[in-house]
């Protein structure tokens, strides 16, 4: 079975899967100072809860935005599971798609990902917005290359800076208000939050649609994407799990 790492600027993910079949999949928040024998502990846990072992694992593929998380996990599969991981970014590791930007070095692991994942799962060109730590737009033309888009502060991020630096603004949980115009600060709060956003994919994306040159199919994933699709026609499918199904696609691509 192959262990899938997701390793975000928030949080990190631990999927299980049985060739295309998810056995398991855990969240933990993200941390550069946990040890790898903390992750065995937590990790071994939860595979017993699904009825798996350490041994049943015998592959795994790691994508980290975390400067300093690489080394645990190395050492993580190494000590734990007796494995060498594929990681994102390495030399050896073959996405079969082109980076073609100006400075492709710079490209988060995770956009490379969801773009391996979205042309597998989306015939075109494609825009896959990830709403994330930060809310990305990813262009993605019809032979799966990376040709580069946008990154916005996450709306997590823009809810906690407007808690942080107003001094008389309390936080808000992300949900979509009644109304647009607030009647009272917390509404009001949450109306900018959930519509500015709402605002910003419907602005953005015809923007890069028309830059582009060509029509384009609008993914959306991660956590707080199924809260946009009801409110707004420019996304046109939800994929939750797009980085780890990108991971088991390069993995299959990678493996003898």
């Amino acid at each position: 079975m192959l262990l899938a790492i997701d390793c975000g600027n928030t949080n990190t993910v631990f999927a299980v899967y049985d060739g295309d079949d998810q056995r398991g999949v855990w969240r933990i928040s993200t941390d550069a100072q946990r040890t790898p024998d903390e992750y065995a502990v937590w990790l071994t846990q939860l595979l017993s809860l699904k009825g798996l072992t350490v041994a049943d694992v015998t592959q795994s593929i790691i994508t980290t935005v975390v400067p300093g998380t690489r080394r645990g996990f190395d050492a993580l599969m190494a000590q734990h599971f007796g494995i060498t991981p594929l990681v994102i970014r390495d030399p050896n590791v073959d996405l079969g798609i082109k980076i073609m930007v100006e400075r492709p070095e710079q490209v988060g692991a995770d956009r490379l990902v969801d773009a391996v994942a979205a042309h597998m799962l989306h015939p075109g060109d494609l825009i896959v917005i990830d709403f994330g730590t930060g809310t990305t737009f990813e262009v993605v033309d019809a032979e799966g290359n990376f040709r580069g888009g946008v990154i916005a502060p996450g709306i997590n991020l823009s809810v906690e800076a407007l808690y942080m630096t107003g001094a008389l603004l309390p936080r808000v949980n992300i949900e979509k208000p009644d109304k647009v115009i607030g009647g009272a600060t917390v509404p009001s709060m949450q109306s900018g939050i959930f519509w500015g956003y709402v605002s910003m994919i419907e602005g953005m994306v015809p923007r890069i649609i028309a830059e582009y040159g060509k029509p384009m199919k609008v993914i959306a994933t991660g956590g707080l994407a199924p809260l946009f699709t009801d409110v707004t026609d420019v996304i046109q499918a939800v994929e939750p799990d797009l980085t780890l199904r990108g991971l088991v696609e390069i993995n299959r691509r990678n493996r003898p």
